[in-house]
């Protein structure tokens, strides 16, 4: 008797499984995109299947039992790529790597693996989308050492993992998961079935064998990763690499990751000899004007384990039309719309019948809520027309209720702050150092109505 084929229903824009075909995603909300498919068996004999992604089973122990043994990191080479990863490549560790075409993902892998195989620890490239040449080329241009670093131009797992256990590499690049395929699942290259098997597959490989594996991961249209869902689930890192509103710059942020902190930000300059690493990112984010200008205000973000100097920029203008617009760009459009019912409630300042437009300098993307101030700040000093001077920070969160909340790692960015040539910061009193700093004039404030005040005295 023949064993029965396992299928599913699978969205092939998000991944969402389903018991049935539907004419509707109901989680991604496209149309015509649930397609059945084959679920093969990523194992095929090289470990049972029920050992999960883990590719091995285990023992039930005590968790006082456990080994507390540090995880064996290799360095890329590359401090902000290395800085990313939270602190190196880990050893059986996968890492998928997103963005747009163009980003520099491959370049990027590259170079990275070019320092590593220098090192003598073996590397193997593995290009089902560009030819060998193609790489040697770039190689070439980018003038990396290439005598150590193993090609191979293939898109079968299985294959690939045969030649892994002849040459046993510590690292392997696969550029890129959407064309691997796997003979277990019967979909075309790039398909949802044929992702995740593929996925599956060589993650089972990686933990099993100790083989550190990057994935290089396409992009859809609103810039999120194609495939199934599950692709985030399996691996142990993901990192997005995009480019800000300068081209010539690239920041890679990681949204996950299993070794180290999420939300950690590597910033790179992209030119003829490939990425560069740029060291102070304050630097790039504050190339201001020499004229200072009303409704520009600079606040000290807390991207992952260190600070970031940003400029904020806000214009208030007369509304020509019935209906006054509110455009933000860099954070949440819904915050700045509270910030303005506060602004009116606590401070007495009216903005309802003027349009306001509001922008985050570079291209960078504010998720905490320490940029409230000097969001507030930047629309104010933009009404009232008054220029605040250029050597004035502000950061802190704004509650419903005008109150000024303190920040995590305030003591930190007044230190940068005051390293960039700051001299004046507004911030909230628990925020506020116990010892004077040398060079910089500290103004606790509690209130919006205070910070209100000193905005007023600022000249």
């Amino acid at each position: 008797m023949s064993k029965k084929i396992k299928t599913a229903f699978v969205c092939s824009e998000c991944g969402a499984d389903f018991p049935r075909w539907g004419g509707q995603c109901t989680s991604c909300g496209e149309w015509n995109t649930i397609k059945e498919v084959r679920l093969g068996t990523a194992a095929n004999g090289r470990g049972n299947q029920a050992a999960g992604y883990a590719g091995s089973l285990s023992e039930v122990k005590l968790l006082s039992e456990v080994n507390l043994l540090q995880a064996e990191r290799i360095l890329t080479g590359i401090s902000e790529f290395d800085r990313v990863l939270g602190g190196g490549i880990v050893l059986g560790s996968v890492v998928l790597i997103g963005g747009a075409p163009g980003a520099g993902k491959s370049t990027l892998l590259l170079q990275a693996i070019a320092n590593i195989a220098d090192r003598n620890i073996s590397v193997l490239y593995v290009s089902g989308e560009e030819s060998l040449q193609q790489i040697a080329e770039r190689a070439q241009r980018l003038r990396l050492p290439a005598s150590n670093i193993m090609m191979l131009a293939e898109t079968s797992v299985q294959r690939i993992c045969d030649v892994m256990d002849s040459i046993k590499p510590q690292i392997l690049v696969i550029d890129s998961i959407q064309v691997m395929h796997t003979q277990d699942a019967d979909s075309a290259p790039g398909s949802v079935s044929q992702v995740r098997e593929s996925a599956s597959y060589l993650t089972q490989y990686a933990k099993k064998n100790q083989v550190s594996i990057f994935m290089v991961g396409h992009v859809t249209k609103d810039q999120s990763l194609a495939g199934p869902m599950t692709l985030s689930h399996i691996v142990d890192t993901q990192v997005m690499l995009g480019s800000t509103d300068d081209a010539r710059y690239r920041v890679l942020r990681a949204d996950k990751n299993r070794f180290g902190s999420v939300g950690e930000l590597g910033f790179f300059a992209m030119d003829s000899s490939g990425l560069k690493e740029v060291k102070n990112p304050s630097a790039m984010f504050l190339n201001r004007a020499e004229i200072p200008a009303s409704g520009s205000v600079v606040t000290v973000l807390w991207e992952g384990t260190r600070p970031l100097l940003v400029e904020i920029q806000a214009l208030v203008t007369d509304c020509q039309y019935g209906n006054p617009r509110r455009l933000a760009v860099g954070f949440d459009q819904n915050r700045l719309a509270m910030l303005l019912a506060v602004l009116a409630r606590h401070g007495n300042i009216m903005t309802a019948q003027d349009e306001i437009y509001a922008n985050v300098v570079g291209g960078i993307k504010v998720t905490e809520t320490g940029s409230d101030l000097a969001i507030v700040m930047s629309v104010v000093s933009s009404l009232k027309n008054k220029v605040i001077p250029q050597d004035v920070l502000f950061f802190g969160e704004i509650g419903l209720s005008g109150e000024i909340r303190p920040v995590a790692n305030g003591h930190a960015r007044l230190n940068d702050a005051a390293k960039h040539g700051f001299k004046k910061a507004v911030v909230p009193k628990a925020n506020a150092p116990k010892h004077k700093l040398a060079d910089l004039r500290v103004y606790p404030v509690a209130t919006l109505a205070e910070a209100l005040d000193i905005l007023a005295d600022l000249g």
